[in-house]
């Protein structure tokens, strides 16, 4: 059995995303998923499936899609590939807070920051299926445009650490 993390997009505490994080568990476990663990509340789910990724991802995102009336996509890592995306973070110097890994579910395309506009200098790297930003003054209130970022979901580089470490614990 394979130990995943489910990153969901557009899950929080308040608003039209609200999902408390029982409630999660409790479609995870429904699913079949087993050993699950949520973290922090912000969509962030650990657990055991014999599936495959992508099958995974389907049954978590086609059930949400239950709850909320449409998909709120539904990014998944496994242990390994979670921690390549901590270990690999560019800009040694950022601060763990500031610097955000947005996760998609797809390969970005090798042109995607082309289209960038870092009015206060923010940097950002592509690798893979992930996008790195740095946002030196924080992201709250950048007015980064990267247009590729919106499908995905974020993480600031502590939390992907955090929840790399958590999936470890699990192996």
């Amino acid at each position: 059995m394979t130990v995943y993390v489910a990153l969901l997009r557009a899950v929080n505490v308040g608003g039209t995303g609200a999902l408390p994080m029982t409630e999660l568990k409790g479609i995870c476990e429904e699913l079949g998923f087993t050993d699950v663990k949520t973290y922090i509340q912000s969509g962030n789910v650990l657990f055991r499936s014999g599936e495959p990724e992508a099958a995974v991802a389907e049954k978590l995102d086609a059930a949400l899609e239950q709850k909320f009336g449409k998909r709120p996509g539904v990014m998944v890592r496994t242990t390994a590939e979670l921690e390549a995306v901590a270990e690999n973070a560019p800009f040694p110097e950022a601060k763990p807070n500031v610097l955000l890994v947005y996760f998609l579910t797809e390969t970005a395309p090798a042109d995607v920051l082309t289209k960038m506009v870092a009015p206060d200098g923010e940097e950002a790297a592509v690798a893979g299926r992930e996008i790195y930003v740095h946002y030196p003054n924080g992201s709250g209130r950048s007015k980064l445009k990267l247009p590729a970022l919106k499908p995905g979901t974020s993480r600031n580089l502590n939390t992907v650490r955090t929840l790399a470490g958590l999936a470890r614990a699990m192996e």
